[in-house]
């Protein structure tokens, strides 16, 4: 009998071992919802000082749990230099979500405390960047520097939409981040568009469409 055994892939930092000089993963959290501003963070791991706890534990944010996602955040912040950036909903209405995207990783890559000598970012398309660049696709699940900047960037972007629930309750923000949920559907039908709906999008385009 032949077993097969699907290999399971976890990042590490052997991306960031092959380059010289210093190495910041890129990555971005929020492009598809409905709702609310893109983000992205970038992340110099200085890896004398990760724990093991990180170093094996880190993945795709999308893969580990909430409770785990927080707790890798609050760690990181004491064996990396971390930049943040965001671009807003209108900057997303007037460009397209790819180059509001790329607006904040820029902003997240002029956010940090030191320069960079090479970018590892998530993806295909590179932004324009005052580095090297270097794309991967499925980055979050090949360079712990892009998985780590993953969970920096969908921390901060989760609580920025729980904080936007609070005034907009109704569409259950803090539980879908901005996704076209069934409630977030429903809310929608019965109340209409916010000032922190992504007008552009198809679904929000189309009820626009008929007020």
């Amino acid at each position: 009998m032949i077993h097969c055994f699907a290999e399971i892939i976890v990042p590490d930092l052997s991306r960031e071992n092959a380059n010289s000089g210093r190495v910041a993963g890129i990555d971005e959290a929020g492009r598809g919802p409905w709702a609310g501003p893109v983000f992205a963070a970038a992340v110099v791991l200085n890896q004398s000082k990760m724990p093991d706890e990180l170093r094996f534990g880190i993945n795709d944010s999308k893969l580990i749990s909430s409770a785990k996602r927080e707790r890798f955040f609050s760690m990181l912040h004491f064996c990396a230099d971390i930049g943040v950036g965001r671009a807003e909903v209108t900057e997303i209405d007037e460009t397209n979500i790819l180059s509001a995207t790329f607006m904040a990783m820029e902003r997240a890559l002029q956010s940090l405390s030191i320069t960079v000598d090479i970018a590892l970012v998530d993806g295909n398309q590179a932004p324009n960047l005052p580095c090297k660049v270097e794309t991967l696709v499925k980055g979050d699940s090949l360079s712990l520097s892009i998985a780590a900047a993953s969970i920096v960037a969908k921390v901060h972007r989760d609580r920025e939409m729980a904080t936007l629930a609070k005034t907009f309750p109704e569409y259950g923000w803090e539980k879908n981040a901005g996704y076209g949920t069934k409630e977030h559907r429903e809310a929608l039908a019965r109340i209409g568009v916010t000032p922190h709906h992504r007008k552009t999008f198809s679904p929000i385009a189309k009820i626009i469409a008929k007020i």
